[in-house]
């Protein structure tokens, strides 16, 4: 079969051996993989991300010497049952699979792993029983972005946002966004949402954030549709005067029971939810020293780099932070019917396509924030150029030539 395979922080088009699939797994061909921001981390610093996994007790990433095929975001059909397998669908059945894949006990991540292929291929290989049928006609494009919308509820579900509450989104990069779309999804009134780049916060206006700032000119913060009663330490010092003040007043009252009830209902006062979507050094220290009193902070972004801020911040302003990584099978699952369902709509993320020998063009491409969000790849174009349909139209910038863009995408015109 035809992949892309990185070694050495190289990418190139290789001919590997046919996959077979093993115990409990599922052979399928790839129908589209999406280009993920870990998969170009991974390219230049996977040792790094190695160190780190492995210090935690999961030694089994990819390693710079090793030849991996990488893509944990993919669609496929069914093609061939391992032994051990139930053979749920038929050949031929569009299917997605959380990107995991288990050797006898040992756990490796699809795309990431030396022991378990990705998607940057013709085909690749799925755990049977973390494999999901795919309803409703989906389109493979949408379907292959269930994993990165999977994180995105994930994360949302972290933070527990109501449906009243404000949510602040920071960094409007496929993560950003896809955030951004599950928070509307889940009923969020007010989600604000702030990136540097142009090309960014107009994707974020179209993936449902109501407020969208360049934090170049004005912050994220100044547009909070409420304000806090406690916004700063001498505010919140005066709310505990003056509710003890009338605490007080009514005789043989046990007030600290009204105290307690706060707590065990949580309904004290509490500042919005923000989300850390950019995963850069000294961009939670940032959050904590403007963000609101009692923010709780969810980490989504991955921050590959030894990183710092200043406790006693948090500490006085009571800040919560909460750190999100994955899903869970339940929510990989949710995230796909709520594609398909038109709950969610990721269609504002996918900004090209590409066939295996545009991978490493398309790589190119997306180190820049001004013009991609999300490339797919399509195993099935052969050309160093990818066939144009639709609407879309390729690209004269001659740097980003293997990339399918629409008309209103292509920082070079339209031809």
């Amino acid at each position: 079969m035809r992949a892309v395979v990185c070694a050495n922080g190289e990418l190139s088009v290789q001919t590997l051996p046919a996959l077979q699939p093993g115990s409990g797994q599922v052979l399928l061909n790839v129908l589209r993989c999406g280009i993920c921001g870990s998969d170009l981390h991974a390219r230049s610093h996977c040792d790094e991300l190695a160190d780190l996994f492995a210090a935690g007790g999961f030694d089994a990433m990819m390693r710079s010497h090793q030849s991996v095929v990488m893509g944990h975001e993919f669609c496929g059909e069914i093609v061939e049952y391992g032994p051990g397998t139930r053979r749920r669908w038929k050949p031929g059945t569009p299917v997605v699979a959380m990107p995991i894949l288990r050797h006898g006990r040992d756990p490796h991540p699809t795309g990431l792993s030396a022991h378990a292929s990705g998607g940057y291929a013709e085909q690749v290989l799925a755990q049977e029983c973390m494999t999901f049928a795919v309803p409703n006609g989906l389109s493979a494009d949408h379907a292959a972005l269930t994993e990165p919308m999977a994180v995105a509820w994930h994360a949302v579900r972290k933070g527990r946002v109501s449906s009243k509450r404000t949510a602040f989104v920071i960094g409007c990069g496929p993560v950003g966004l896809a955030v951004i779309a599950l928070l509307k999804a889940s009923g969020v009134r007010t989600v604000i949402a702030s990136d540097f780049s142009p090309r960014r916060r107009e994707l974020a206006t179209r993936c449902g954030a109501d407020i969208v700032v360049d934090p170049a000119v004005e912050g994220p913060w100044d547009h909070a549709p409420e304000k806090d009663r406690a916004a700063d330490a001498v505010e919140t010092l005066n709310l505990g005067f003056d509710i003890m003040e009338r605490l007080r007043r009514i005789p043989h009252l046990p007030w600290w029971y009204a105290f307690r009830a706060l707590h065990t209902f949580d309904l004290g006062p509490t500042g919005p939810d923000v989300f850390e979507c950019v995963g850069a050094p000294g961009i939670i220290e940032q959050i904590i020293a403007a963000a609101p009193p009692r923010s709780r902070v969810v980490v989504v972004g991955v921050c590959m780099e030894t990183d710092r801020f200043q406790p006693v911040m948090a500490i006085n302003k009571e800040v919560e932070l909460r750190f999100a990584l994955g899903y869970d099978p339940g929510e990989f699952r949710d995230a796909l019917h709520m594609i398909a369902d038109g709950k969610v709509d990721p269609t504002p993320l996918i900004t090209g396509t590409v066939g295996l020998d545009g991978v490493g063009g398309a790589f190119t491409a997306l180190a820049s924030p001004d013009y991609h969000a999300k490339i797919l790849i399509d195993p099935t174009i052969k050309a160093p150029t990818p066939e144009v349909t639709g609407s879309t139209r390729r690209c004269p910038d001659r740097n980003r030539s293997t990339v399918s863009f629409r008309p209103d995408q292509c920082p070079g015109g339209t031809i």
